[in-house]
């Protein structure tokens, strides 16, 4: 008979346990993006990218062709992670690029996190490659997007059928906290959230303004 325990599930993302990596964050990437608006994308681009540096998540960078063709990172990636490297590429798939696959090694984490343009092409490739090599692999849907619906949904599902996990940009961010009760992060995230997390942003705000309240408070 299963017995309950105080502990959290081993699949649950810690501040800790893995890399992010920011794959492809481009003007030039995001001009026929169709599967979701870029005013969303860039917000959710934004919450994440926030949350990872005010956790200190290990954090990767990568462009595509940036001087050449794509362009310039999107404003929201620089702003939160302003020393950062940014590693340009020629491969469509990061994991074929021995700069990107050195820093995972040099980070040493077995669980990687992947968000960036387009699903079905930069995020698929460094997804079947890291999952083949014995890497967990989760997936940020909304903060990943294609030149269709069709497009990022088919990418979305190969990846899942080939056993990696689908999160959301604000699954993420409440996963890194986890427990309200961690007050060193406490006006982190709420922070973030108010900013980035639509209406739930704004019943924070709400309830901080009226009442007093905070979460877990």
């Amino acid at each position: 008979m299963a017995k309950a325990t105080t502990a959290a599930a081993k699949l649950l993302l810690s501040p800790q346990d893995h890399t992010l990596i920011l794959i492809d964050f481009q003007s030039q990437m995001a001009f026929p993006l169709r599967s979701m608006d870029v005013a969303l994308l860039r917000n959710n681009v934004a919450l994440v990218a926030q949350g990872a540096a005010g956790f200190k998540v290990p954090t990767v960078v990568t462009t595509v062709a940036a001087a050449s063709f794509s362009g310039p990172l999107f404003p929201e990636v620089p702003a939160a992670f302003p020393d950062a490297t940014v590693y340009d590429r020629t491969s469509m798939n990061s994991w074929e690029d021995s700069q990107i696959t050195g820093q995972v090694n040099a980070i040493g984490k077995a669980r990687i996190v992947l968000a960036g343009l387009w699903t079905s092409v930069c995020i698929v490739g460094p997804a079947l490659s890291a999952l083949e090599q014995g890497f967990e692999v989760y997936v940020i849907t909304d903060a990943c997007g294609d030149v269709s619906d069709e497009a990022h949904e088919r990418a979305v599902t190969r990846m899942v059928q080939a056993g990696a996990y689908p999160i959301t940009s604000l699954q993420y961010l409440l996963e890194l906290q986890r427990d309200w009760a961690r007050g060193e992060t406490y006006g982190l995230t709420t922070g973030i959230a108010r900013s980035h997390a639509g209406g739930y942003g704004l019943g924070i705000q709400y309830a901080k303004s009226m009442f007093g309240g905070e979460e877990g408070h």
